[in-house]
């Protein structure tokens, strides 16, 4: 087993999860959380993994194992908190807004429609930042104080 681990590398071939309406996450009466998902974009996928794999074969790698994971697997739930124009067809106005609560805003990957297979945290961070301007230009500020510049001199 040891010569088999010393000749291995693991890779993890991620693609992207189209945005589907009927993806959702429910509470059931019960009070426990439903995850309905309908995978898609399999075939993208799989020709991604093909490809990854000829290319492991070519750089001497004879024997590829694949296994797919499933939405178990999740890092990012992005898209359990649709944004858009209309409130009928979503729960966030574009400034990440709840339709129905005046002050409540939600800036997580739920805003997001797909991760696009890439960690979504700098676009999280971005859009929180978008958010809080709104916010501030919203709800006004005093004053916008800049951090004040040290300077030393030598003598």
């Amino acid at each position: 087993m040891s010569t088999f681990a010393d000749r291995s590398v693991d890779w993890w071939i991620m693609s992207e999860d189209l945005p589907d309406p009927n993806n959702r996450v429910t509470l059931d009466p019960d009070g426990k959380i439903r995850l309905s998902y309908t995978a898609n974009n399999l075939k993208s996928h799989s020709e991604l993994v093909q490809v990854w794999s000829r290319h492991m074969r070519w750089l001497g790698y004879p024997l590829i194992i694949t296994n797919k994971m499933d939405i178990k697997v999740s890092m990012h739930q992005c898209g359990t908190a649709r944004f858009g124009n209309d409130p009928a067809t979503s729960v966030l106005d574009p400034n990440c807004k709840v339709w129905d609560v005046d002050n409540l805003y939600v800036v997580d990957a739920s805003f997001l429609p797909s991760s696009t297979a890439l960690n979504p945290s700098l676009t999280i961070v971005a859009q929180a930042m978008r958010t809080a301007e709104h916010i501030l230009g919203r709800w006004g500020e005093a004053t916008r104080e800049t951090p004040a510049t040290t300077t030393t001199s030598a003598a």
